[in-house]
């Protein structure tokens, strides 16, 4: 009887033992499977997020820059090449981006590069957003409504919506675009981040493709001006209007502006068109003004 106990007992222990150390091979191959995926991931996250780190480092650089001399200090960076990754130009963009409108800042006197005006609009229009200072042809009633919009709806800084929208309304004045147009644009393309960039290569505000427009980014001082707020959306407006002169309406340009060939552009401009009456029904601003 004894002998029988002392043998259950033993059993019982060894499959106590046996079971712990069952559950603690079982937690350690959990935990190395998580500390293997972890690896993974940061070895795919870590050189993007680098990457991203030394283009933002870049750009801040540039947007600061006021005295008019080039993105990077010398004039090698002039003959930048776009990165293989992006996807191949059709016939139709490639003509419409080499006969796109360019116009030069109404700023810019004699002797001055347009690198050296655009540089530091931004900032001036962001300070005249701080005083409240008028938009012309826009009451401040209209301007409260729409900046308050745009922050509350893309969650930027109502200062920063102040500034985009008064960059909207100078740049659709001087190309004859309507600025409620330009916004929706902006809106759809990136939501009012001036630092994305699609899967395409597309970037900045009105998600402008570098490889395609590099010409006109090489008369605002380099490749990373396409991320200062203001050449961009001139950049993108230029390419939009003339989009809308070669198609003839804005439906047309609309889908000339986002790559579309065939006789659909994928619920784009009825999503452009849509966000366009939503900013006129908030600013109290009519269409076409």
């Amino acid at each position: 009887m004894h002998a029988g106990y002392f043998h259950d007992r033993l059993q019982h222990g060894m499959r106590a033992v046996l079971h712990s150390l069952g559950e603690f091979i079982h937690v350690s191959a959990i935990y190395l499977g998580l500390a293997v995926l972890t690896t993974l991931v940061l070895s795919l996250v870590l050189p993007s997020m680098r990457q991203q780190s030394q283009q933002l480092h870049q750009v801040v650089l540039a947007m600061f820059q006021a005295d008019g001399s080039s993105y990077g200090g010398n004039d090698a960076e002039y003959a930048w090449a776009p990165p293989d990754s992006q996807r191949p130009v059709s016939e139709d963009e490639a003509a419409e981006a080499s006969e796109a409108v360019e116009t030069e800042p109404a700023q810019a006197g004699a002797g001055e590069t347009s690198a050296s005006v655009a540089q530091p609009e931004f900032m001036q229009a962001l300070a005249a957003s701080m005083r409240d200072q008028a938009i012309p042809g826009v009451t401040a009633a209209q301007a409260q409504g729409l900046r308050s919009y745009l922050a509350r709806k893309y969650r930027i800084a109502a200062s920063v919506a102040g500034a985009l929208v008064r960059t909207a309304f100078l740049v659709g004045k001087e190309l004859k675009v309507e600025p409620q147009l330009i916004l929706a644009v902006m809106a759809i393309e990136s939501r009012y981040n001036p630092f994305v960039e699609s899967a395409v290569g597309a970037q900045g505000l009105m998600q402008v493709m570098a490889r395609v427009h590099r010409d006109k980014l090489l008369d605002h001082g380099g490749p990373a001006a396409i991320f200062n707020p203001v050449v961009n959306i001139r950049i993108g407006t230029q390419i939009l209007s003339d989009c809308i002169r070669r198609r003839g309406s804005i439906e047309g340009g609309l889908a000339c502006y986002v790559g579309a060939s065939g006789p659909g552009d994928g619920g784009y401009g009825a999503k452009v068109l849509a966000e366009r009456r939503r900013i006129a029904l908030a600013s109290g601003i009519p269409l076409g003004k």
